[in-house]
C-alpha cells in the first residue's frame, strides 16, 4: 500500500522538527515536503499534490487561514489544521480555517503530561484526514457563509397530538461541522425563537472557545449548556466538552455515562433523549461528521414522528454520519445546510416568542 504523503507546514523549526520526526516514524507516512510560510504551502501543494497537509495557522506572511482558504478554493486537499490550543485568538483562527474546508484540528504538544499520547494522536489524525475525499470551497463560498440557497417547496408538518411541531431542535455535526452549523444557523432569522441544541464533536482544548466564535458568525448569543438550566425561547446552547447533554422535564441535563462510537457527547444521547421528551414536536438535524454518530438517534426522532433532516453528501466535508442516517432511513429530508436552515423557518411556521407545552 502506498504510504500517506503528508506537507507539513509549520514556521518554527522545533515544532516542524517534531512532526517531522513522529510522522516519519511510522512506515505508512512520508514526508512529501516541509513549508514555513503560506505562500510556500500554497506553492509545495501545488507542484507536490500531497495526500494531507499539517497546518499551522499563525504564519509569516500569507496566514495559515489565507493559505487553507486559498487550497481549498483551487486545489483541494485534506488539511490538518495543527494549532495551539492556548491561545485565543489562534483558536478563533482556527475555527475560520475549519469553516474554509480544513478537516479537522490536533493541539501542537505542550511539552507536559498532555503529551503522553499526542504523537499517536497525530498520527492517526493524519491517517483518518487523508481519507476524506474534500470538495472545493471556491472563494464567493468563503466570503458568503451562510446565504440561503434555493429552496424547495415548503413542506406542510401538521402538530401532533395537540403540541406545536417544531418546539426544540436538535443539530449535531462532526468533521467539517463548524462551517455547516454556521450556515444553517446564519439561514434562522434573528428573532428565531425556537431553543437550538447543538452537539459538535470536537477536541477539549478547541471546545471552549468554540461558543465564541460561533456567536460572532451567527450574530446570536450562544451559550455553553448548563445541568438544570431550563430550555428557553431563542436559545442556542452546545454541550460541553465530554459530557451528553440530554433534556428531561424541560431542563437541560449533563451527564458523564459512557461514549457512544467513541464520542461525548454524543448526538444520539441528544436525539434519544428528544424522541422521549418531545416526540413529534422536535425538529433533528445531522450534519456532516465521520462515523455514526447520530444516526440511529436520528432514526428514533422520526420513529416518534419528529421531523428529520440530513446534510446532502456533496455539500458534506465528510459524508459519513449523514450516509449512515440515509441508509436508515433516519431522514425525511436531504439537503444542504443553507436550505436545512430555510426548511427550519418553514417547519416551524413562526420567528415569534413561543411558550412550550412540555411533556409531562
Amino acid at each position: 500500500m502506498r504510504p500517506v504523503r503528508v506537507l507539513v507546514v509549520e514556521d518554527s523549526p522545533t515544532i516542524r522538527s517534531r512532526l517531522c520526526e513522529v510522522l516519519a516514524a511510522d512506515a505508512g507516512i512520508e514526508i512529501a515536503g516541509v513549508a514555513a510560510n503560506g505562500h510556500a504551502a500554497v506553492d509545495m501543494t501545488r507542484r507536490l499534490a500531497p495526500d494531507v497537509i499539517t497546518m499551522d495557522i499563525v504564519l509569516p506572511g500569507m496566514s495559515g487561514l489565507a493559505a487553507t482558504e486559498h487550497i481549498m478554493a483551487h486545489m483541494p486537499t485534506p488539511i490538518l489544521v495543527v494549532s495551539s490550543a492556548e491561545n485565543r485568538s489562534e483558536l478563533f483562527t482556527t475555527y475560520d480555517a475549519l469553516a474554509a474546508g480544513a478537516v479537522d484540528v490536533l493541539d501542537k504538544p505542550r511539552g507536559d503530561a498532555t503529551d503522553a499520547d499526542w504523537e499517536q494522536r497525530l498520527r492517526m489524525s493524519v491517517r483518518l484526514v487523508s481519507r476524506v475525499a474534500v470538495i472545493t470551497h471556491p472563494r464567493a463560498k468563503l466570503t458568503t457563509l451562510g446565504q440561503p440557497a434555493h429552496t424547495g417547496p415548503a413542506r406542510s408538518w401538521p402538530a401532533a397530538g395537540g403540541r406545536h411541531a417544531g418546539e426544540i431542535i436538535a443539530i449535531g455535526a462532526s468533521t467539517g461541522g463548524p462551517g455547516a452549523i454556521v450556515d444553517v444557523l446564519r439561514a434562522l432569522p434573528a428573532d428565531f425563537s425556537v431553543p437550538v441544541l447543538l452537539v459538535q464533536h470536537i477536541s477539549a482544548g478547541f471546545a471552549g472557545a468554540f461558543v465564541e466564535w460561533l456567536g460572532r458568525q451567527i450574530h446570536r448569543t450562544v451559550t455553553c449548556a448548563g445541568d438544570g438550566e431550563p430550555v428557553a425561547a431563542g436559545m442556542v446552547v452546545i454541550a460541553p466538552a465530554d459530557r451528553h447533554l440530554t433534556v428531561r422535564a424541560g431542563r437541560l441535563r449533563l451527564s458523564d455515562g459512557p461514549e457512544r462510537h467513541s464520542c461525548r457527547p454524543s448526538v444520539d444521547t441528544l436525539f434519544e433523549s428528544l424522541a422521549t421528551e418531545y416526540g413529534a414536536a422536535a425538529i433533528g438535524c445531522l450534519l456532516t461528521g465521520m462515523g455514526r454518530d447520530g444516526a440511529v438517534g436520528l432514526l428514533a426522532m422520526r420513529r416518534q414522528g419528529a421531523w428529520t433532516i440530513a446534510q446532502d453528501e456533496a455539500s458534506c466535508v465528510v459524508y459519513g454520519m449523514p450516509r449512515e442516517a440515509v441508509l436508515l432511513g433516519a431522514a425525511h429530508e436531504v439537503l444542504p445546510p443553507a436550505e436545512i436552515g430555510a426548511q427550519l423557518v418553514e417547519l416551524t411556521g413562526r420567528s415569534t416568542v413561543h411558550t412550550p407545552t412540555w411533556l409531562p
